[in-house]
Order: C-alpha cells, then structure tokens, then sequence
C-alpha cells in the first residue's frame, strides 16, 4: 500500500466523501438559516429563498468539482509523477 496507486486508492473515496459531508453541512446551514430569515421576514421569502437556491447550487457545485477531481485521478488521466 505504499505505491502512489494504494495511496490514491484509499485518498480518493475519503476526499470525495470528505467534500460530500463538508456539502452535505454547508447545505443544511444555508438552508436552516434561511427558513428563519423567511419566518422572522415572511414578506421577504421570495427573495431569501432565490438567494438560497443559488447559494445552494454553488455549494453543491463543489461537490461536484471534487467528484471530476477523483475521476481524474482514479483514471490516470492527472498523474502524480
């Protein structure tokens, strides 16, 4: 396991899963705190909420970054050398 191939084969699945959680709690907070801006601000929910969707797309866009970064790796297609 000390070839660069056994060490990207157990990095890989442990940074995308890594990201995935970080995403996962990035999501969960935004939209938590926007469902309390929407209940203290009932008359502003239609701009909190397109706020919140386009924040949300952005944080689910790292997580899919991270996804091509270890297809990448996974492939050979980036090497390490």
């Amino acid at each position: 396991m000390s070839t660069p191939q056994g060490i990207l084969a157990l990095a890989l699945p442990l940074a995308l899963a890594l990201a995935a959680f970080s995403c996962a709690f990035g999501l969960a907070k935004a939209v938590a705190a926007a469902m309390e801006a929407i209940a203290r601000q009932p008359e502003a929910g239609q701009k909190i909420q397109g706020a919140m969707i386009i924040g949300c797309g952005f944080i689910e866009a790292l997580t899919i970054y991270a996804l091509v970064v270890v297809l990448l790796f996974g492939f050979g297609i980036i090497s390490i050398h």
